[in-house]
């Protein structure tokens, strides 16, 4: 059994909160940077250059990419030989959020109700995501994300004779749906299968996929790979203003699910796709 003070989960997530709304992984850089040099359209290409441009300003600068520096996303794969101490394991990441946001100076979008929508003036609370796996590590992954693009998610609940054509139609709804709003070229992420809520759990969790890394699965990859050409053929383009180019990659993750049932999660992000993770 391996202790794990959760003052260390605090100090981890405050960094993380800073360094996720500074900076984008490597491989979306690398796939803005292949997207500009594939798109047609001279307004799109443009487009492309000036996100690129952006990031590079923001890294230098040390500034959020975007002015949306989103809600705070946290998953924790928590090894079931560890004992965590110290306190309250809720408490302590979202004083990680709170201390991140606060002293980050990173804008603050969260409101304690969803009706009365008073600020609660630090982002906190997270949305926290735990899972209990093998070892006696903490793994941890902070996804800010923002609302532009939340916005856009949809949930459809098909039926089994809807098959894959089905799954391909309410993605590219979604997408169309979303338009110029979620600020495209997007990721979109796509849980298939389970209950309403692991589908959506599964959408989401397929955003933090390497961009492009396919599925394991042959009849999923091909999934992925069909329905972003037609998606890319839609023809809504970088910031929406035309292109080949309106999303990045199609992420599909799947879970088994009831006799009855088709569920399809489609959770679109925008083209600042964050997330940073850390092992402690």
């Amino acid at each position: 059994m391996r202790e794990v003070n959760v003052k260390r989960l605090t100090d981890c997530v405050k960094e993380m909160c800073i360094e996720a709304t500074h900076c984008l992984t490597p491989d979306m850089c690398e796939a803005l940077h292949r997207a500009a040099g594939a798109e047609e359209s001279e307004t799109g290409r443009q487009i492309l250059c000036q996100l690129l441009e952006n990031l590079q300003i923001a890294k230098e600068n040390h500034v959020p990419i975007c002015q949306d520096t989103g809600m705070a996303v946290v998953f924790l794969e928590i090894g079931q030989d560890v004992h965590l101490v110290g306190g309250d394991l809720t408490q302590a990441v979202n004083e990680g959020v709170r201390q991140g946001y606060v002293e980050g100076y990173l804008r603050k979008s969260v409101v304690d109700d969803p009706l009365l929508r008073k600020n609660t003036g630090d982002n906190t609370p997270a949305v926290i995501h735990t899972e209990i796996v093998p070892g006696e590590t903490v793994h941890i992954t902070v996804a800010p994300k923002g609302f532009g693009s939340e916005n856009k998610s949809r949930l459809f609940m098909l039926t089994p004779a809807d098959g894959t054509q089905g799954v391909k139609q309410a993605i590219l709804t979604a997408v169309k749906e979303a338009g110029p709003n979620a600020c495209p070229p997007l990721v979109v992420g796509v849980g298939l299968g389970g209950t309403v809520e692991q589908c959506a759990l599964l959408a989401k969790k397929a955003l933090l996929r390497k961009v492009g890394q396919s599925s394991s699965l042959a009849h999923i990859k091909a999934l992925e790979e069909e329905t972003l050409e037609a998606i890319n053929a839609t023809g809504i383009g970088p910031g929406g203003l035309g292109g080949r180019i309106t999303a990045l990659a199609v992420h599909i993750n799947t879970y088994p699910t009831h006799i009855a049932g088709l569920p399809v999660a489609v959770n679109i992000c925008c083209h600042v796709n964050r997330h940073v993770e850390r092992e402690v």
